[in-house]
C-alpha cells in the first residue's frame, strides 16, 4: 500500500470514475436510511435499486462530460473541489426538473425531495473527502522518504499561516515549521497553526538551539530597519532569508512554494515607503500631453509606467532603441491596460525629428530622461557626452521654450555636483542651461538630482549578480568606495512629485539615505547567494576606474538646501549665471563638436565649470 501511494504514477482514471460512482451509490443509500430514519420497510426501499440505476446513469453521463474524474487527486486543489460541487448541483438540479415532471403525468415521484437534498451535501462530503484523504495519505507516505529541513517563519498572520500550508504541500522536502515568530513582541508564547510562536527577542536562542535551515519573511509590514537586522542575524547563523511576493501577484489568489523567493539585495536597501501627495500630482498630469524622452531606458520606462496612474491625455515615449520600445508598447498595453500612447523613435539630438514632434502632439510637460550616463565610457568619449547630454538637452529645452511647453523637468545626477568626470560636467552644464533658460519664464524648468538607481541599466547590482552566477571574482574598484542608492520607482515617484511641485529653476535634490560601502554590499550579496567569500569565490579590488570619485556629493561646496513641503526632497541653492554671458560659452562648446577633439572638449568645459578636476583621467593635464 505504502508503495502505491509514493509511486510517481497517476492512478488511472476509470479506477477514480468507478469510485467516484461508488461513493455517489454510497451517499444515495445513506441519504435514503437518514430521511425515513434506518426505517428499512419504507416502500421506497423496494424502489431502491432501480432508483440507483437511475442515479448512477445520470451521474456517470455528467462526470463523463465535466471529467471530473481527470484530475490528478493527490494534486487536488480548491479548483477541484469547485467542480465536484458544480457536477452535484447539476445532477441534483436535474432529478429536480424531471421529478416535476414525472410527477405532473403520473401524480408519483421518482425520488423524494428530501432526499435529493441530503444526498447532495453527502456526495460532496464523499468525492471530496475521498480526494483529501488520498492526497493526504500520499504526502504523509513521502514525507517519510524525504529529507527534513527545519524553517521559521517570521510573522504571525494570515500570510504566515499560508506560508506554513505551503510548505507542508512541497512534494520534494519535508520541511518542519519550528517556530513562528512575532515581529512585534506582542504575547507570551502562543500557538498557532498548531505551532509555537516566539516573540523576536527569542529568535537568536532559536537559531542557536535548533538547525534552522531557512527563515521565512511573511509580514510584509515590518520596517526595512528591522528586516535588515533580521537578516543579519540569519547571515551570522547561515541561515537562508527568504521572501513572500506581494499578495496581488499570487497566482490565481494562492501562493506557491515557487513563488516564495530568496532575499535578494534591493531587499537590503529599500527605506520606508514614500508618501506621495496624489492629488497634486494629478493636477499636474490629468488630461496633460506628457512627452517622455529616453522612454525606453530604466528612469524613462518607470516614469511612463508611473504616468498613467494619472491619466494624461496621452504619453509620447521617445527613444532611439528600438526593441526596448516595442517591449514598453507590449507592457503598457498587456500589464497596464493602457493604449493612450504614442512610441516614437527618434535621436534626441535630431532637432528636425524632435521639431515634428513638438510640432505633431503638442505636449504640456516634457520629462527629460535621455542621457549617457555611464562614466568611464563618457571619459573615453568626450564627443558624445556632449552632443547628446548637452546639445540633446538644449535642443529638446529651445524646443520647449518654442512650443510653450508648461513645464520641463529634467533628470540629473548627482555626478554634476563638483564633477570630477566628463559625464558628471556635460550633465552640470545641462543643468546650467535649463537654469539659464528658466529666466525668459515662458516654461518651468526644473532639475531634479539624484544618485544611483538600484537596478538601472549599467549600475553595479547587476553586474555583481552576473559576476556571481559565472563563479567570480566579484570586482571593486576601491576597498574605500561609497555609493548612495535609490531603487527605480522611488527615485521616479520623487521625479513626478518635484515636477509637480517645481515653479520654475529649482535644482531638486533627493533624500538618498546613507551612503553604502561598495565593497560591504558585495560581500552581503556573496553570502545571500550561498556562497563562502575565499572558499567559492574571490573578491578583487580592480582601482578607480577613468573620472571615478570614491565618495559621491548631493550638493557642491557653495551651495546650501532649503526644505519642500516633501519631506524627502529638497532643493539646492546653487549659483546663477547671466545668460548672455554662458549661453555664448555653451554655444561655442556645442560648436567644436564637429572636430572631436577631446582635449579642446573637456577643455572648453573645464572652463565653464570650474569645478570640474579630473581624477584618474588623461585629462588630468588639462587641470595643471
Amino acid at each position: 500500500m505504502l508503495k502505491i501511494l509514493t509511486s510517481k504514477k497517476h492512478t488511472p482514471r476509470w479506477i477514480v470514475l468507478m469510485i467516484d460512482l461508488t461513493a455517489s451509490a454510497v451517499s444515495l443509500v445513506l441519504a435514503f436510511l437518514l430521511r425515513f430514519n434506518f426505517d428499512t420497510g419504507v416502500n421506497w426501499f423496494n424502489k431502491l435499486p432501480k432508483i440507483i440505476l437511475f442515479i448512477l446513469s445520470v451521474r456517470l453521463t455528467v462526470f463523463l462530460i465535466t471529467r471530473s474524474y481527470a484530475g490528478i487527486i493527490r494534486f487536488t486543489g480548491t479548483k477541484d473541489a469547485v467542480r465536484i460541487i458544480q457536477v452535484v448541483s447539476y445532477t441534483n438540479l436535474f432529478y429536480i426538473i424531471l421529478n416535476y415532471i414525472f410527477f405532473s403525468f403520473t401524480g408519483a415521484y421518482i425520488i423524494p425531495f428530501s432526499v435529493i437534498l441530503i444526498d447532495f451535501f453527502i456526495s460532496i462530503f464523499l468525492l471530496t473527502g475521498f480526494r483529501l484523504f488520498v492526497k493526504a495519505l500520499y504526502f504523509e507516505a513521502n514525507n517519510l522518504f524525504k529529507e527534513e529541513k527545519k524553517i521559521v517563519i517570521f510573522g504571525i498572520n494570515e500570510n504566515a499561516i499560508t506560508t506554513k500550508r505551503v510548505l507542508m504541500r512541497d512534494p520534494k522536502i519535508r520541511y518542519k515549521v519550528e517556530a513562528f515568530i512575532d515581529p512585534y513582541d506582542l504575547g507570551k508564547k502562543k500557538q498557532l497553526d498548531g505551532i509555537n510562536f516566539y516573540r523576536y527577542s527569542e529568535l537568536e536562542k532559536i537559531l542557536q538551539k535548533h538547525d534552522i535551515y531557512e527563515l521565512i519573511i511573511a509580514d510584509k509590514t515590518i520596517s526595512p530597519e528591522k528586516k535588515q537586522e533580521l537578516i543579519d542575524l540569519c547571515m551570522a547563523y547561515n541561515v537562508n532569508v527568504l521572501t513572500l511576493p506581494d499578495t496581488e501577484d499570487w497566482i490565481n489568489g494562492e501562493l506557491t512554494y515557487r513563488q516564495i523567493r530568496k532575499i535578494n539585495i534591493e531587499d537590503l536597501l529599500e527605506r520606508d515607503p514614500i508618501n506621495l501627495d496624489e492629488k497634486q500630482i494629478k493636477t499636474d498630469i490629468l488630461n496633460k500631453t506628457v512627452l517622455v524622452t529616453g522612454a525606453a531606458g530604466s528612469i524613462g520606462r518607470e516614469l511612463v509606467f508611473q504616468l498613467t496612474r494619472f491619466r494624461p491625455e496621452k504619453i509620447i515615449a521617445f527613444d532611439q532603441a528600438e526593441s526596448p520600445l516595442y517591449n514598453l508598447e507590449l507592457e503598457l498595453k498587456e500589464k497596464y491596460g493602457f493604449y493612450d500612447f504614442e512610441i516614437v523613435i527618434g535621436d534626441i539630438t535630431n532637432e528636425i525629428r524632435l521639431t515634428k514632434v513638438f510640432e505633431t502632439f503638442k505636449p504640456d510637460t516634457v520629462y527629460h530622461a535621455a542621457a549617457y550616463k555611464h562614466v568611464p565610457m563618457m571619459e573615453n568619449n568626450p564627443s558624445e557626452a556632449l552632443r547628446v547630454n548637452i546639445a540633446g538637452t538644449k535642443t529638446a529645452a529651445d524646443l520647449s521654450l518654442k512650443f510653450k511647453v508648461k513645464k520641463f523637468v529634467m533628470i540629473s545626477t548627482d555626478k554634476a555636483v563638483n564633477p570630477t568626470n566628463v559625464m558628471g560636467a556635460s550633465k552640470r552644464i545641462a543643468e546650467i542651461y535649463i537654469q539659464t533658460l528658466q529666466q525668459r519664464n515662458q516654461t518651468a524648468f526644473i532639475t531634479t538630482r539624484f544618485g544611483n538607481v538600484l537596478g538601472s541599466n549599467g549600475s553595479v547590482i547587476p553586474r555583481f549578480k552576473q559576476q556571481i552566477e559565472e563563479g567570480g571574482p566579484v570586482t571593486v574598484t576601491h576597498p574605500e568606495i561609497t555609493r548612495y542608492f535609490m531603487t527605480i520607482p522611488e527615485a521616479c515617484q520623487l521625479v513626478l512629485q518635484a515636477g509637480a511641485q517645481g515653479k520654475g529653476g529649482e535644482i531638486f535634490i533627493f533624500d538618498m539615505g546613507k551612503s553604502v560601502k561598495i565593497v560591504d554590499l558585495a560581500k552581503k550579496m556573496i553570502k545571500l547567494s550561498g556562497l563562502t567569500l575565499g572558499v567559492d569565490i574571490n573578491l578583487k579590488f580592480t582601482g578607480l576606474r577613468p573620472g571615478e570619485k570614491l565618495y559621491e556629493e548631493l550638493l557642491a561646496d557653495k551651495e546650501n538646501t532649503v526644505g519642500t513641503s516633501h519631506e524627502k526632497i529638497m532643493i539646492a541653492k546653487t549659483r546663477k549665471y547671466k545668460p548672455d554671458e554662458i549661453i555664448p560659452e555653451i554655444e561655442h562648446l556645442i560648436s567644436v563638436l564637429k572636430n572631436h577633439d577631446n582635449f579642446e572638449i573637456v577643455g572648453l568645459m573645464k572652463k565653464i565649470i570650474p569645478e570640474f578636476i579630473s581624477k584618474n583621467s588623461p585629462y588630468e593635464v588639462l587641470d595643471s
